[in-house]
């Protein structure tokens, strides 16, 4: 694959066999590369097809080939260009060879003859000097830089298993379940060495970390660091890896790097080259320069080389910015605990009454949780029961803090909110937390002035934290959801005279009636209804309400 380039400007040119999309072809473009020549799956292509896409992007300026080190991939791109040159003497001083060789699981005993393997460190040294030649450099600048860079690489992958390349027989053996493979390579080599059980990310990292920085192991220490260089990062997905766990992992390495004193001037993450979809991971570490050291490219260069937009189907986009540290990041504003609209905080009657009533109630919670999880893991996604046991625990750890008293009524109500919000999570904290920040602010809108909540107050507030809640659900009663036993709960106490044990067994009765409802909306619309009839089982977000306002009574 070539595009039309200018002749004018270097060109570059790499390939290698298929298998490690976006690798070779998808780095093709204006800033990186100008042909990429792929072979079969894992298989280098021959010395014709690459002579062929020699001749494609034949220029004024002349081409560096960058191949990874492979014997497939050096013998085949260096018979075409020595073909090449001999066809066109008069051209022979205008095409340069560079091989990548950044494995650092490869040692200098184990690879004496055949050296280190390329991996995904490979990518670096086109993004780099491809920006260097979009810039218009010449061919002996050009041919620099990727040496230079190439030298300055260290990459280790690891993997939960081996991939199986199509056409083939299925693999014979392979990583157990328990088993995972550090330094393995991109078509299937065997690795460094193989880890059981699987560690801990956390505790995976370090190992890969010193396989890529050791300054003290001489068959490995092929990259001169010193501590506390100066890099660049790139984690690169080697297929099989969802972009949540990539985050995670790069998250992890980041953190690892800080604590050994690393400089990390760009991240780059992504699926960059892949070994088909091997359920792995690589790290690749490039050392940039330090400031004394001579004949070496400025940092600052390298990193702008780096920063230049390129216009190539395969290249991930990266920030172009020196990432902030944990320590560094920006701290979120501080929450006013304040009632909004209020001269002097709500109190009510008996505080200690107050806080005993919600303890009761989380504590209810939490010894309900297993039986509303039986009930969830039927009529939904099996996980209401630990949610509402976070809550209660979340509220309850306010409570100890002294977040939550009768002293500021409506203070402690916006505690109960962003509980719901952050410990809960999901569906269920969402409408937790809208209630009762719908319920502080019925309180300060229908309380009297002197501050002190009367039972109509509650009355209002409850009415208008559920009218507030409405806007934000469709559920409506009889819908099998928590808005059953709470609506009929609100509607009455509002139109007894505010008598509360009257209106929650009201409440509790709707709730046990949710078990011969259709589901109307949450989780439980997907399951059929007949078998929520069959089984017999209410709905677990009705069944927590029902569980509240029980024990919120003395």
């Amino acid at each position: 694959m070539a595009y039309d380039h200018e002749r004018s400007k270097v060109a570059l040119m790499c390939g290698g066999g298929s298998g490690h999309e976006p690798a070779h072809a998808g780095f093709v473009g204006r800033g990186i590369l100008t042909a990429a020549v792929c072979g079969s799956v894992f298989a280098s292509p021959n010395a014709s097809q690459v002579r062929r896409g020699i001749d494609l992007i034949d220029n004024d300026k002349g081409t560096v080939i960058i191949v990874k080190n492979y014997t497939g991939d050096v013998l085949n791109f260096g018979l075409a260009k020595e073909q090449y040159a001999a066809h066109h003497p008069e051209k022979a001083d205008l095409i340069k060879f560079v091989i990548v060789g950044d494995d650092v699981a490869v040692g200098r005993e184990h690879g004496k003859i055949v050296g280190r393997r390329g991996l995904a460190g490979t990518v670096l040294v086109y993004k780099i000097s491809g920006a260097l030649a979009q810039r218009g450099g010449s061919l002996d600048e050009v041919y620099s830089m990727a040496t230079w860079i190439s030298n300055r690489l260290a990459t280790i992958g690891v993997s939960l298993g081996h991939t199986h390349v199509p056409g083939t027989a299925p693999m014979s053996t392979d990583l157990a379940f328990s088993e995972i493979e550090i330094g393995l390579g991109i078509h299937n080599e065997s690795g460094h060495s193989r880890i059981s059980p699987i560690p801990k990310l956390a505790e995976l990292i370090p190992q890969l970390l010193d396989l890529l920085t050791s300054t003290t192991d001489s068959d490995r220490s092929f990259v001169p660091f010193k501590g506390k260089d100066n890099i660049i990062l790139l984690v690169n997905n080697l297929g099989g890896i969802s972009e949540l766990e990539m985050a995670g992992i790069v998250a992890e390495v980041r953190r690892q790097l800080d604590a050994r004193g690393f400089a990390t001037s760009r991240i780059l993450s992504g699926t960059f080259m892949t070994s088909l979809n091997m359920p792995g991971f690589s790290i690749t570490l490039l050392l940039l320069p330090s400031a004394d050291e001579k004949d070496a490219p400025a940092t600052d260069f390298i990193l702008s080389l780096l920063d230049d937009q390129a216009e190539a189907p395969g290249w991930k986009w990266s920030a172009g910015v020196t990432p902030l540290s944990e320590g560094k990041q920006v701290a979120p504003q501080k929450e006013a605990d304040a009632t909004m609209n209020s001269n002097a905080p709500l109190t009510v009657p008996d505080s200690k009454a107050f806080v005993e009533s919600i303890q009761r109630a989380a504590h209810a919670l939490i010894k309900a949780e297993a039986e509303i999880t039986r009930m969830d893991s039927i009529a939904g996604d099996g996980d209401c029961g630990l949610t509402l046991k976070a809550g209660a625990e979340g509220v309850l750890a306010e409570i100890d803090s002294g977040n939550i008293s009768g002293k500021d009524l409506v203070s402690s109500i916006l505690r109960i909110s962003k509980v719901a919000e952050e410990a809960m999570g999901g569906t269920s904290g969402a409408l937790y937390s809208i209630f009762f920040s719908g319920l502080a602010q019925g309180l300060q809108s229908n309380t009297p002035k002197d501050g002190k909540v009367t039972a109509e107050s509650w009355g209002h507030a409850l009415s208008a934290a559920l009218a507030n809640l409405y806007t934000y659900t469709r559920a409506r009663p009889p819908s099998r959801t928590l808005v059953d036993p709470l609506s009929a709960f609100i509607q009455s106490f509002v139109t007894s005279g505010n008598k509360y044990a009257e209106s929650v067994a009201i409440a509790a009765k709707v709730a046990e009636a949710t078990k011969d409802l259709n589901a109307k909306a949450g989780r439980s619309a997907y399951v059929e209804g007949d078998r929520l009839k069959k089984e017999q089982i209410p709905d677990p977000g009705a069944w927590g309400v029902k569980t509240i306002l029980e024990n919120l009574m003395a």
